[in-house]
C-alpha cells in the first residue's frame, strides 16, 4: 500500500476552497494545463494529491508556441512528469510562430477546448494565481477597461460548446457544459515557488517570462515590485481582493441588466433603456450585441 502523500497548508486550503465555492465536482474529468512553471507544477500535484478524496480522472495537456528553443525539451519534461504520475498527456504545437501575447493566449485557449471537447472532459483547469490576478488588473486599469475587464480572471465560467470544434468534427460528449476553472486564484506566486521547492519539484525556468518587451512582464518585474516596495507589501493580496470585489459587483449589476432588458421587452418601453445609468446601458449592449429597437423606430 502506497504512501499517502504529505498534507500542507496548501492542500487544505485548496480543499477549502473546492467545498466552498464548488469549482470541481467528484468525479468529473479534468484536464489540467501544465506548462512545466511553478503554477501549473503546484496545481497538478496538488490535484493528484487530493484525487482520492474527490474521485476525478485527471489528465494533463502542455501548449507548446514554439517560442523557444527549449520548447520541445520543456515539453518532453511536462511528459516526462505525467508518465511518472501515470496520467495521460494531451500535447499541441503550434503550427506557426505568432509574435504576441494575445496570439497565444487565443491559440492557447482553442487548444485547450478542442483537446477538452474531442476526449470528453468537462472542466480545463488552470494555474492562475492571486499574483496573475493583480497583474490582469493592473493591466486591464492601464488599457482603460470597465468593471467588466477590471475583474480579471474569475473563478469559474463556462466555454462555448463550439469553441473546440473549429474545423473538427464535434465530439458527441460536448452535449455537456464545458468549464474553464481557476481553483488557485487566492495563492501567490510566492507560495507555489515555495510548495514546489518543498516537494522537490523541479520548475521548468520560462527565458519569455522574462522579457520585458512583453507589457505583462514589464508589470510583473516592475510596476508590482515598485508598488509592494513604496506603497503596499501585500500590493498582489489586495489588488486581487479588489478584482475579487469587482467580480461580485459586475454580477450583480449583469443579472440586474438582464432583469431590465427582460422588462422592457415585454412592454416593448425601449426608451426605458435610454434612461437608465450608463452602466446598465452599456451591459444591456454588451450582453446583447444591440438594443433590439423594433424596425419601426417607436
Amino acid at each position: 500500500m502506497s504512501a499517502q502523500p504529505p498534507w500542507t497548508e496548501l492542500h487544505a486550503q485548496l480543499h477549502r476552497t473546492l467545498r466552498s465555492r464548488l469549482l470541481l465536482p467528484q468525479t468529473e474529468r479534468l484536464l489540467v494545463a501544465v506548462s512545466g512553471g511553478q503554477d501549473s507544477l503546484c496545481l497538478i500535484k496538488l490535484l493528484r494529491d487530493l484525487q482520492p478524496k474527490w474521485g476525478w480522472e485527471l489528465a494533463m495537456v502542455h501548449c507548446d508556441h514554439g517560442w523557444r528553443s527549449d520548447s520541445r525539451a520543456n515539453a518532453d519534461y511536462v511528459e516526462s512528469l505525467a508518465h511518472h504520475w501515470n496520467l495521460p498527456c494531451h500535447q499541441a504545437r503550434a503550427s506557426e510562430i505568432g509574435k504576441s501575447e494575445a496570439w497565444a493566449r487565443q491559440w492557447r485557449y482553442q487548444v485547450l477546448a478542442e483537446t477538452a471537447g474531442k476526449f470528453g472532459y468537462s472542466h480545463i483547469v488552470t494555474g492562475h494565481t492571486a499574483s496573475d490576478r493583480a497583474e490582469t488588473l493592473l493591466y486591464n486599469l492601464i488599457r482603460g477597461s470597465g468593471a467588466d475587464g477590471l475583474q480579471a480572471l474569475v473563478w469559474r465560467r463556462a466555454l462555448p460548446l463550439d469553441s473546440g470544434t473549429s474545423g473538427s468534427q464535434p465530439s458527441q460528449l460536448l452535449s455537456k457544459p464545458l468549464w474553464l476553472v481557476r481553483p488557485l486564484l487566492e495563492m501567490t506566486r510566492t507560495q507555489t515557488e515555495k510548495f514546489c521547492q518543498d516537494q522537490g519539484l523541479r520548475i521548468w525556468q520560462d527565458s519569455t517570462n522574462q522579457d520585458l518587451h512583453y507589457a505583462r512582464n514589464r508589470i510583473r518585474q516592475e510596476l508590482l515590485p515598485y508598488l509592494q516596495t513604496h506603497f503596499n507589501p501585500q500590493a498582489e493580496h489586495a489588488l486581487a481582493q479588489t478584482a475579487e470585489l469587482l467580480q461580485a459587483e459586475v454580477e450583480f449589476l449583469e443579472q440586474a441588466a438582464a432583469e431590465l432588458y427582460q422588462k422592457a421587452l415585454a412592454s416593448a418601453q425601449w426608451g426605458e433603456c435610454l434612461t437608465e445609468p450608463l452602466t446598465f446601458r452599456y451591459l444591456i449592449v454588451k450582453s446583447c450585441g444591440k438594443l433590439p429597437w423594433p424596425s419601426n423606430g417607436e
